[in-house]
């Protein structure tokens, strides 16, 4: 990195963290815990006119071809300090036409053309691509439930990528092969882990403490003119590589296809080339109902079905489980004691909590392949292999 992009990184690993988190411990030992923009004027002014300083010159010297890793962080710095102004309601979409950050939006547009990708932090820059040093990784503040949330988010993405990355394997060689079922018997690890993962936020993560102080920084907020929405976990491409390669999704859902277009500049580069690759491949399960009528009665297929079933019935589990308990503890309960003036902007996405919930339904039952007549879920199709394999 350059010497003004070095200076940038180390600061927000230091006193912007410090200055988030006093400003953190001031709103939630308030009696309304979101009434943020009357508390800590000073500190807010003093990130805001240090962030400044330090970004300019960034602006002034232009992308210097450092390559993607830097230019990528660069881009995740600058947006991290646009989502921490837009937490303590320094800007607010809202109430602007365009972003007060006038040189913060160059920079981010900059670099965010060069790279094809959007001009804001994404959740990549804080699991994925996130560069730890001296053990300590990037977060806002330095509150034990953020890093946790952080920690545990990552644990979940790098599990799902190997089960993306085992059933991806699992193309070339086809579901008859031999060896598809240890390739199963992968991804079916890897989905046990993110369902123990999810497991330990939900059990260690402080509901108040979440929605307070961490999921503030998710919102969204305008580059130039334009507003873009919040971080999303699941803004990654591994978890829509498995929706389709297990066929549970499918890419010609108008429904589905959304939310691809939706996420897709959100992801890196790589991300986006190998969503695309696996949009243009049948699914796994096509492929066992298009042999099932000449061998669905052997040996061989009922043990590579029952060990893709198994897949199925895991990636549905970890939506249950993320919707059915994380969702409904640390956003919905939480949601009904805020001021209905504040809950407008609470989601990430930027639609009503309401019509976020549905959606989130919607996708969970896709993932469960449920029996629902409104939604183009593979219910039949699942039971059909369930027949045959014998479950």
């Amino acid at each position: 990195m350059s010497k003004n992009s070095d200076r940038f990184d180390d600061w927000i690993r230091s006193a912007f963290v410090e200055m988030n988190t006093e400003l953190e411990e001031l709103y939630f030992a308030q009696e309304d815990c979101a009434d943020v923009e009357g508390a800590g004027g000073g500190v807010k002014q003093r990130m805001r006119e240090e962030g400044r300083k330090l970004l300019v010159p960034l602006l002034e010297e232009g992308n210097t071809d450092e390559g993607f890793d830097n230019a990528y962080n660069l881009l995740g710095n600058v947006g991290l300090f646009f989502a921490a102004l837009r937490r303590h309601e320094v800007t607010n979409p809202a109430r602007e036409a365009y972003s007060p950050l006038a040189e913060e939006s160059a920079l981010a547009m900059h670099l965010s053309a060069s790279l094809g990708v959007v001009p804001r932090a994404t959740a990549c820059h804080l699991n994925s691509r996130n560069l730890a040093r001296g053990g300590v990784f990037k977060n806002f503040t330095a509150l034990e439930d953020e890093i946790l949330f952080n920690e545990y988010n990552t644990r979940g993405v790098l599990c799902y990528m190997r089960a993306a990355d085992a059933l991806t394997r699992i193309v070339p060689l086809g579901v008859t092969h031999p060896v598809a079922e240890m390739l199963f018997e992968d991804a079916a690890a890897a989905l046990r882990d993110v369902v123990k993962y999810n497991k330990i936020l939900f059990d260690r993560l402080d509901p108040d403490r979440f929605f307070y102080c961490v999921r503030p920084y998710y919102k969204p907020y305008k580059v130039g003119g334009i507003e873009y929405r919040g971080m999303n976990a699941g803004d990654f491409s591994a978890i829509n590589e498995i929706d389709l390669l297990l066929g549970l999704c499918r890419a010609n859902d108008p429904y589905y296809s959304e939310i691809l277009v939706d996420k897709m500049l959100f992801m890196t580069p790589e991300d986006q080339g190998r969503l695309r690759d696996v949009m243009r491949r049948g699914s796994l399960l096509n492929r066992f109902l298009d042999d099932a009528d000449a061998h669905g009665g052997a040996a061989w297929f009922k043990k590579n079905a029952a060990a893709f079933l198994e897949v199925c019935k895991l990636h549905g589990m970890a939506a249950q489980q993320h919707h059915n308990m994380l969702v409904e503890k640390f956003i919905r309960k939480p949601s009904q004691d805020l001021d209905q003036s504040k809950l407008k902007q609470i989601t990430a996405s930027g639609p009503p909590l309401s019509e976020l919930l549905i959606h989130l339904e919607h996708l969970r039952d896709l993932r469960l392949a449920a029996d629902r007549n409104d939604i183009a879920s593979r219910h039949q199709d699942i039971a059909r292999l369930k027949a045959l394999a014998g479950g």
